[in-house]
């Protein structure tokens, strides 16, 4: 059997972690080799990996996706691309947008030049549901238009213009999928629901912005690591895959069940002003990925919630040296 090697950008983040233990796990038989390249900021993690040292399928390298030299050297050796690597958080980006540009879109676009040069066989560049921007009702199909409204959902709509600009252009074989918002273990603890389970854990109280009535849909990491899958081994080249998780919660409600889930009430919570950029509501619709490819989230969220929090309660050694940090509630 032929082996792929795969460029895994952001491996040693929640997302792209979860990729390689899964494709490099005990009961995955997928013929690869993955080279993970992180920089290691505040949200990268080495020991997201522990699972994963010691496989001889397995590389780790140091490095930031702006370097073109250390890209160039690593995409020439491998046969794919699957790009995760990015500034994520809303809130940093609003404080200051420099990182999220120079990681997000030239970072990508210094990965795809490599690739032009060297022409891995595919390029798999992973965005977001913010890059629609807010919708009061329905959901966002892959030809709506791009509308980001925060500096990190905007520098997200232009990595993924440039990369489909590399196909139509140069016949790059780039695919693009928009994911809902993903939960799960492993989930720095700057994201809402590890945000709010560890602060409960610590016996503190969760944030809840504005009114609470904010709107995401939920993917359990899992069915986003399939959908990533299926898009890498048998997508079509210059295509965008959106990725739901087929559970829509408001904040309040999510918090109500985070409240249930760690026998807390309502007095944990601290109603606290809205953000800036903090759009109403996102949805995707995925209907062309699960026509097109077969996905199907496979996750209730109920129970994938529970799986998580009871992660977070056991593995405080993991979160706890991660919340200092975290920005301030």
């Amino acid at each position: 059997m032929t082996t792929t090697s795969i460029l895994v950008t952001g491996g040693a983040g929640f997302i792209g972690s979860h990729y390689v233990r899964t494709l490099l796990g005990p009961r995955n038989d997928a013929a690869v080799r993955i080279t993970v390249l992180d920089k290691l900021t505040y949200a990268g993690n080495l020991a997201n990996l522990d699972a994963v040292h010691g496989n001889e399928r397995f590389a780790f390298v140091r490095g930031d996706i702006c370097d073109a030299g250390l890209v160039d050297e690593l995409v020439a050796a491998h046969d794919q691309v699957v790009h995760f690597a990015a500034e994520s958080h809303v809130d940093r980006s609003v404080l200051g947008a420099h990182e999220f540009v120079q990681t997000n879109v030239v970072g990508t676009q210094t990965l795809l030049d490599a690739a032009l040069r060297h022409a891995p066989k595919t390029f798999v560049h992973i965005s977001t549901d913010e890059v629609y921007g807010s919708i009061d009702s329905g959901s966002s199909s892959e030809t709506d238009p791009l509308r980001p409204s925060s500096p990190y959902a905007a520098t997200k709509a232009a990595s993924d213009l440039l990369a489909l600009a590399y196909h139509h252009t140069h016949g790059l074989d780039v695919r693009v999928t928009r994911c809902a918002n993903n939960y799960g273990s492993h989930q720095f603890p700057e994201k809402v629901i590890p945000r709010f389970v560890t602060t409960l854990l610590e016996g503190g109280r969760m944030p809840l912005y504005g009114d609470g009535g904010n709107v995401r849909n939920w993917l359990h990491v899992a069915d986003h690591v399939r959908a990533v899958e299926l898009v890498r081994t048998v997508g079509r080249p210059g295509q965008v895959y959106n990725v739901g998780g087929g559970t829509e919660l408001s904040n309040r409600a999510l918090t109500g069940m985070l409240l249930d889930a760690l026998g807390a009430d309502w007095d944990a919570v601290a109603f606290v002003p809205d953000r800036k950029g903090h759009d109403r509501r996102y949805s995707v619709d995925h209907r062309k990925i699960s026509v097109e490819l077969g996905y199907r989230p496979r996750r209730d969220f109920a129970s994938g919630l529970a799986e998580t929090v009871a992660w977070y309660r056991n593995n405080r050694a993991w979160w706890e040296p991660l919340k200092d940090r975290s920005p301030a509630a």
